[in-house]
């Protein structure tokens, strides 16, 4: 019944173009709407979702920054957390280091609360983070090690579930050298 209903409704849209005179671009962004509706509607977003690594990994954080590590570190989890495997590396490749990642990588400009504003009497206000804060953070990640440690990065990773060695390239600095 779904896939008929979407059928029709797709004829219907073509008749009603093919009516009206639309440029090229517009008929693309028609064409491209249309079929991510239907891709949207045969693959839906999962709703049986009941907990989020990101969100605990944004509260540990919201303990862990504002100095109560010892909440971050006891802090429960309902769900196994899977260990992933991360190495970070300088800007000209060398490996600065390699870890267990206990549960994932989280961005650094992950929230738990919207980054927006709200309408207060006619007056717009920008809404605090859950610390109080306001503004952005460093383009980056941040994760936990098993052993509780916390570590951002700003640079380059390669993280994986399963894992994995790197050998270290060396480092040349080149240039002329000095006579």
């Amino acid at each position: 019944m779904k896939k008929f209903i979407v059928v029709v409704l797709a004829l219907v849209m073509v008749i009603t173009l093919s009516a009206c005179e639309y440029s090229g671009s517009q008929q693309d962004i028609f064409t491209t709407r249309d079929n991510a509706n239907l891709i949207q509607d045969n693959q839906p977003t999962p709703d049986d979702l009941e907990y989020s690594l990101e969100r605990y990994n944004l509260i540990r954080r919201a303990y862990w920054v504002n100095g109560h590590r010892e909440k971050a570190i006891s802090l429960p989890c309902e769900i196994e957390r899977p260990l992933g495997y991360i190495v970070l590396f300088t800007e000209g490749g060398g490996v600065v280091g390699r870890y267990i990642v206990d549960g994932k990588v989280t961005s650094l400009n992950s929230y738990l609360t919207p980054d927006t504003y709200y309408s207060s009497g006619g007056v717009e206000r920008w809404l605090a983070d859950v610390d109080g804060s306001y503004g952005e953070n460093d383009q980056g990640i941040f994760f936990f090690t098993p052993d509780g440690k916390y570590i951002e990065w700003t640079g380059t990773y390669l993280y994986s579930d399963i894992p994995f060695e790197v050998t270290t390239p060396t480092i040349v600095i080149g240039g002329e050298p000095n006579e």
